[in-house]
């Protein structure tokens, strides 16, 4: 580890002033999205459904207004949900018992949904896939699926879990898939690092039943990575079979293996996916079933066992051709002061330098969001002020299409010549492909004289779900430029402009 860091701390000083300048230029296209998990924040059972939505509101707007661009929304934290469902109970992380509906009734997921997009914002339906209670003390609501079918389930560690062995389980997940995709307009499903549990005290998962019943004399560690294959395989098929546009990603524990147990392992010494929670995440980028992976980088820079700086190097070397987001704790990050010499009290410059650097590596994502929201040691300001201070797009996703769309139709502009206020209007172009329809708009605005490109971060004024936008301009000549972004978030080519004099 000594050794990458030396040759990378050479390469920083070769290129200071390269590497400093990329930073301060902020990228067109970069992820920049923050986890809101809904387990273990009981502030929404305490709150009523319009003080839900408020804080909600609240949340979004400052995650809008630091830069980011995608929220990841626990929706199923515990074989529950956080929206109307035929298939689980209400959470008691919404209403304070689990199988209470919220009253007044709300769909907090379909909520998030609108907002989001609202605000120029993806929203990413966050689910885990096998947990179903928390403590010992736990036992699902009435008509929950354990009570019909308990042979599926086993207890470690006095929490209860699906067993992942079960095809019947793998299918009662994909079901809880399809029915999300098919009824919210997501943009992504996404699961976190929870497959098998964490291990616990040196026991082992009780999975001695299903073992023997299906294990077809494979060894107990392969054939548990094979269970959680077969159910990653199962929902990419699910996903795209229903709505191909809809993105699968997952947010993996930060090493795959160690070297001392895999050549191509990371230089680290920790907990290892692969070997503790049966989770192969490198191969699922190998096989197509993930879009983008997050791997959980929530260490500093130097940390002994686990260093953020070799493990964003070798996620980088193992993207596979799927997006690479790089997982951030932002109490971590602004928490140690960095490494470089800079005298920086926090690692927030050195680590998205870092994630921009890393040819493989698209962005960056924020756990937990309520921190930013919080402005923890001024994260959000300098999100806003420094590192995400002009509106990006999110990588455009070119396995799935890369056709980019056809252009607006009809753009128009109306001023108001007391108040200054412009209000652009146009058309979505016509396309019978669902893949190239407009699934949102960029607007560019450009000052008189300036060159028009559509290449330039720092003319975008914001990305809209709606055919239309306005805003308050000051005393001038403007052109403003519209582009479409389909549902792969490929850009049209040129856009359409029109010019404005207030």
């Amino acid at each position: 580890m000594a050794n990458i860091i030396f040759r990378y701390i050479i390469a920083t000083i070769i290129t200071a002033a390269t590497s400093f300048a990329s930073i301060a230029a902020t990228p067109k296209r970069e992820f920049r999205g923050a986890w809101l998990n809904t387990v273990y924040q009981e502030q929404y059972a305490g709150q009523s459904t319009l003080d839900n939505q408020i804080y909600l509101c609240l949340l979004l707007d400052k995650l809008r207004e630091a830069g980011c661009n995608a929220v990841i929304f626990q929706v199923r934290p515990q074989s529950d949900a956080f929206y109307r469902s035929d298939i689980e109970p209400w959470s008691k992380h919404l209403t304070g018992k689990a199988g209470q509906a919220p009253d007044p009734e709300w769909d907090p997921l379909q909520f998030m949904i609108e907002q989001a997009h609202a605000r120029g914002m993806e929203l990413h339906a966050w689910l885990n896939p096998y947990r179903v209670t928390l403590s010992a003390k736990e036992t699902p609501p009435r008509g929950h699926i354990y009570h019909s079918h308990p042979e599926r389930f086993v207890k470690y560690a006095g929490k209860i879990y699906f067993d992942p062995a079960y095809k019947e389980n793998r299918d009662y997940i994909a079901r809880i898939v399809k029915d999300i995709v098919t009824r919210y307009d997501v943009d992504a499903i996404h699961m976190d690092d929870y497959f098998y549990p964490y291990p616990v005290g040196g026991r082992q998962f009780p999975d001695n039943a299903s073992y023997r019943k299906l294990g077809r004399g494979m060894k107990r560690d392969d054939w548990r990575r094979q269970n959680v294959n077969l159910l990653i395989e199962q929902l990419h098929k699910t996903i795209t079979d229903v709505k191909p546009w809809v993105r699968f990603g997952i947010s993996p524990f930060g090493i795959w293996r160690n070297k001392k147990s895999d050549p191509d392992g990371s230089d680290t010494n920790g907990l290892q996916n692969y070997d503790d929670l049966y989770a192969d995440a490198t191969l699922w980028a190998k096989q197509g079933w993930v879009d983008y992976l997050i791997p959980q980088l929530y260490w500093e820079l130097e940390h002994k066992a686990a260093s953020a700086l070799t493990l964003s190097q070798w996620w980088n070397d193992h993207a596979n051709g799927r997006h690479i987001y790089l997982g951030q704790s932002v109490k971590v990050t602004m928490d140690h002061p960095d490494i470089d010499g800079s005298r920086d009290k926090n690692q927030l410059a050195h680590k998205i330098r870092l994630s921009r650097e890393l040819s493989n590596v698209q962005g960056n994502c924020w756990w937990p969001g309520y921190l930013v929201t919080d402005n923890y040691k001024g994260v959000a300001d300098l999100l806003k002020k420094k590192y995400q201070s002009t509106v990006a797009l999110i990588p455009a996703y070119t396995w799935i299409d890369d056709t980019p769309p056809e252009e607006v139709r009809q753009l128009k502009a109306d001023c108001d010549k007391v108040t200054g206020t412009v209000a652009l209007h146009w058309k979505a172009p016509k396309s019978r492909d669902k893949m190239q329809q407009a699934r949102a708009y960029v607007v560019y605005r450009f000052d008189h004289g300036d060159a028009i490109d559509i290449d330039d971060a720092t003319a975008i004024r914001a990305v809209t779900y709606e055919p239309q936008y306005s805003e308050i301009i000051d005393k001038g000549e403007y052109t403003y430029v519209v582009t479409v972004l389909d549902r792969a978030n490929n850009e049209s080519v040129k856009g359409e402009k029109t010019t404005v004099k207030y």
